[in-house]
């Protein structure tokens, strides 16, 4: 396949190959499952802001609910953006961060369904930026948000963390109530210098407190297709990660921060939208690759 273009034929064989430069695959629909959990917890995390990790978590979320899936979303950044991205008030509700703070609390007091059938919250808001500081004396304070979902992980068959833009406490415990992670990387240059820390991080926690936890994906975000540059990332990328590098890209699109200003996943928004179907592949693979069930 050397020398061949993507989103053209190869010389060798009529597959047309996608922006990743393999060819192109759209994922068979997964079948309904017989029954449900217990739920197979991924992260999805990047240490760098804005290269599209909350959207992911959001659009992911609603796109396994719409194949059957249960699905937890648990909001871990303090800006709150899942929950408002997902239509939920969080002033004067429990959240994430009294969970913390009491692990003897019932989870169920702040599981929020949403308007997405299968799919359910657990919001954040500011108060969770002072958790770290609440919880650093605390005893195996690594595990604290482990513990808390091993009391729901029975009743859904995915959660999914959207992680703080950092690689402290709360992400620490991210990644130790995880099975896997998912890296969303914004096609642009500066976006990949961080990444190495990002995994010299989950190697630690592997280590040190998590040895099951394994890379379920990086993910190429805001992909624009028309710039040398766009495409070029997405090549370094590739050699960088080899096949875990997700096929699926997820392009660039106003319309993702206008189904966020409307409460909506993408695939509610704009069900035929072009960034609706990426997510709904996007799922699609991740059935595939045994990431989810």
């Amino acid at each position: 396949m050397a020398g061949s273009k993507r989103g053209a034929k190869t010389d060798a064989e009529s597959d047309i190959l996608g922006p990743t430069g393999r060819p192109y695959r759209g994922f068979d629909t997964p079948p309904p499952l017989s029954s449900h959990g217990p739920a197979r917890v991924i992260a999805l995390c990047n240490q760098k802001g804005g290269v599209g990790k909350t959207t992911t978590t959001i659009n992911l979320a609603a796109s396994l609910a719409d194949y059957g899936r249960r699905v937890l979303a648990v909001d871990f950044d303090p800006q709150g953006a899942l929950s408002a991205g997902l239509g939920i008030p969080t002033h004067d509700i429990t959240t994430i961060y009294e969970l913390l703070l009491d692990p003897k609390r019932d989870p169920h007091d702040a599981i929020v369904k949403t308007s997405v059938e299968g799919l359910d919250v657990i919001p954040a808001n500011i108060d969770l930026s002072a958790a770290e500081v609440h919880l650093v004396n605390e005893v195996a304070r690594e595990t604290i948000l482990a513990r808390v979902l091993r009391k729901v992980a029975g009743e859904y068959d995915v959660i999914l963390i959207d992680c703080q833009p950092s690689l402290g406490l709360l992400t620490v415990n991210a990644l130790t109530a995880s099975h896997g992670v998912i890296i969303p990387l914004e096609c642009e240059y500066f976006a990949l210098r961080g990444v190495a820390l990002l995994i010299e991080t989950i190697d630690k926690v592997r280590d040190r407190l998590n040895p099951d936890i394994r890379l379920d994906g990086v993910l190429a975000t805001m992909y624009d297709p028309r710039t040398l540059h766009s495409r070029e990332v997405l090549e370094r990328v590739v050699e960088a990660f080899g096949d875990d590098v997700l096929e699926t890209v997820i392009g660039r699109t106003v319309k993702f921060p206008d189904a966020s200003v409307s409460g909506m996943p993408i695939t509610t928004f704009a069900p035929e939208h072009a960034a609706a179907q990426a997510y709904l592949r996007l799922a699609r693979e991740l059935v595939a690759r045994g990431a989810v069930a």
